[in-house]
């Protein structure tokens, strides 16, 4: 079977499995997602298996798999309308096979020059930040204490970070930099969680605010990645996070 064949296949099973999670009893509810993850998991290993190898290639499904536990996750906070829901069942399978074609060209990238990598470098992107904001969104709307909440943003943004900073500059063997400075990234959003526990912002505002946070480090790491960390791309960066903080004090109810 061609590659494109097994890519729509994928993106095919996996979205009717995301229409079939909501069919199991609520009991089995998070361990189904668990398994929709380990699915996509195993399909996206099923068609990049020609790149991939016991090397840090095997990256490239980090983002698929937290792709679809940030999606079975928020899937359950939608309403119960079908035109609520039909709507995110289409963007699921349209990223699914975006993501294939994106870590199809990573794992080739691995091998030799590509010129389509730098522009599945801004979808990766895109996914990733999309990704980012479904699962704060959902750890936020937990509404636990400071250190759960801190704790799971941490856990959860530390692979979005290894495998964003590793497509920047794709190698087969393991570089401390990039694990050092997703663990460290990974502490800073923990950080911003416990900050954001404090701070009376609305749910949407505090999941936006932790994925510019992700987008502003994950950006300035692949650039520092990548040698081209300037003052002016720190600058720009800054400029951002600077006036999304600016709108957080705006729009924030500071009254009792």
């Amino acid at each position: 079977m061609s590659k494109r064949k097994r890519f729509i296949l994928t993106s095919v099973l996996l979205s009717l499995g995301l229409v079939g999670i909501q069919l199991v009893d609520p009991k089995y509810l998070y361990l189904s997602i668990v398994g929709l993850t380990v699915l996509t998991v195993c399909l996206f290993f099923w068609c990049l298996k020609e790149g991939l190898g016991k090397n840090l290639t095997l990256l490239t499904l980090m983002l698929p798999g937290m792709y679809t536990l940030s999606v079975g996750l928020f899937w359950f906070l939608l309403p119960s309308s079908v035109f609520a829901r039909v709507p995110v069942v289409i963007l699921y399978g349209f990223g699914i096979y975006s993501l294939c074609l994106t870590t199809n060209i990573y794992t080739v990238a691995a091998i030799r020059t590509i010129a389509l990598l730098r522009a599945a470098r801004g979808v990766g992107f895109v996914l990733t930040l999309f990704t980012s904001f479904l699962i704060f969104d959902t750890i936020l709307s937990l509404k636990t204490n400071i250190f759960v909440n801190s704790i799971l943003t941490l856990i959860a943004s530390l692979p979005l970070f290894l495998q964003g900073l590793w497509t920047s500059k794709i190698e087969e063997k393991f570089t401390g930099e990039i694990f050092l400075s997703s663990i460290l990234f990974s502490i800073i959003i923990g950080e911003v969680t416990a900050v954001l526990f404090f701070w009376p912002v609305t749910l949407i505002a505090g999941s936006l605010f932790l994925t510019v946070t992700l987008y502003m480090l994950l950006g300035l790491g692949q650039a520092k990645v990548e040698g081209r960390l300037f003052p002016q791309t720190v600058k720009e960066y800054s400029i951002v996070f600077g006036l999304v903080i600016f709108g957080m004090f705006i729009v924030t109810r500071w009254g009792a």
